[in-house]
């Protein structure tokens, strides 16, 4: 296996769940050996979608081949709507008439939604088949390919339909964000940005010293913000595998961003938007509780966001209808949702107790109707 320009090796460790995430820059053309290597055998079907394809799954199918694998492939359709049960549904009939069996491992080459999907399948087939997360996009590479989260949508809400089931394998490759559109990059940016605000002040210092790096897309610098946000992921993954506590501060925006996501259908907002202004969002509610002790946090998410072209107001929503939709959060304890409220760069805290008259107040405050 040639060496590469970048490579991280970090540990998700979970004793006998656990799984390595190897990071670097050609990953994706030595997938064959790294399976190899790692000692994973058995039939493989790649899981992807016509977008991805156009660059990345000859080489990687090729990779397969070469390595002596009985390799094939199925596309779904890109985008959010089709991170569904009909989806999960055509890929079930692919797999049966395939005679796919429990051997079986599954590769989700793409972005959040394929890899939600797959790992979806992949927990429901034949009672659980492995599966190898192989992101492509900067939201998946730092936070949606790690720590087992996977589901399908319904139409009342964001991912109520999946389970925790924890890949064989997530194999990152920084050069597909070259051909990463600048909407989807910043939208990856935004789970970067709370990374740090949720637990680290240094890597969210990071992220603003080397931000003109990042943005020009230096293979050293994504290299150093894919792996620090999976550090910071890993290690909260390690402690709370299936949230009942912890884990529950990687949802820092996701309140709000959710219900945006399901109000409007999936179609306004790309997640990392939607979260962008649920962190905005949940600032604003910690500012107004009196919880918020750094008055600099919101100045400089607000810079942020400006500079990565991320949204600050929901124009034409209806506040009230946000507000309705976050009560159907999946994360809410016995009715009551848990926001994720900041108190200082690197520290938030769980807290029930939001009157959803200043859920609406601020959701008007942000343009909202």
């Amino acid at each position: 296996m040639k060496s590469f320009d970048v490579l991280q090796e970090i540990r998700v460790d979970l004793a006998e769940r656990g799984y390595p995430i190897l990071i670097g820059a050609g990953i994706l053309e030595e997938i064959g050996a790294i399976f190899h290597q790692r000692e994973i055998a058995g039939r493989i079907l790649v899981i992807t979608n016509p977008t991805v394809a156009q660059w990345y799954l000859d080489p990687v199918l090729q990779s397969l081949q070469r390595a002596g694998y009985d390799a094939a492939a199925a596309q779904v359709p890109d985008g959010e709507t089709f991170k569904s049960l009909a989806e999960a549904d055509f890929l079930y009939d692919r797999l049966v008439e395939g005679k796919y069996d429990r051997k079986t491992v599954l590769v989700a080459l793409g972005g959040g939604v394929i890899g939600d999907l797959t790992g979806f399948v992949a927990a429901t087939y034949m009672r659980g088949v492995r599966f190898v997360q192989v992101p492509t996009t900067l939201l998946a590479q730092v936070d949606s390919s790690v720590g087992g989260k996977v589901a399908v949508n319904h139409r009342k809400g964001k991912n109520l339909i999946g389970a925790f089931y924890q890949p064989r394998l997530v194999l990152t490759d920084v050069t597909t964000l070259r051909t990463l559109p600048d909407a989807e990059f910043s939208s990856g940016m935004a789970e970067v940005i709370k990374h740090g605000i949720i637990l680290d002040p240094e890597y969210y210092r990071m992220i603003g010293a080397k931000l003109p790096q990042i943005l020009r897309r230096d293979p050293a610098a994504l290299s150093e913000v894919v792996g620090g946000s999976c550090r910071i992921k890993a290690e909260v993954v390690r402690k709370d595998e299936k949230e009942q506590n912890l884990r529950a501060i990687l949802n820092f925006g996701h309140t709000v961003g959710h219900a945006l996501e399901s109000i409007t259908g999936y179609t306004r907002y790309k997640h990392g938007e939607a979260v962008a202004l649920g962190m905005l969002a949940a600032t604003k509610l910690a500012e107004r509780s009196g919880l918020l002790a750094d008055q600099s946090l919101e100045p400089t998410l607000r810079r942020f966001c400006q500079e990565l072209h991320l949204p600050l107001q929901i124009p034409g929503l209806d506040s009230s209808a946000i507000a309705e939709a976050i009560l159907l959060d999946k994360k809410a304890d016995q009715g009551a949702v848990r926001w994720i409220l900041p108190l200082r760069i690197g520290e938030v805290r769980i807290e029930a107790a939001v009157p959803q008259e200043s859920v609406v107040d601020i959701l008007k405050e942000m343009g909202g109707a």
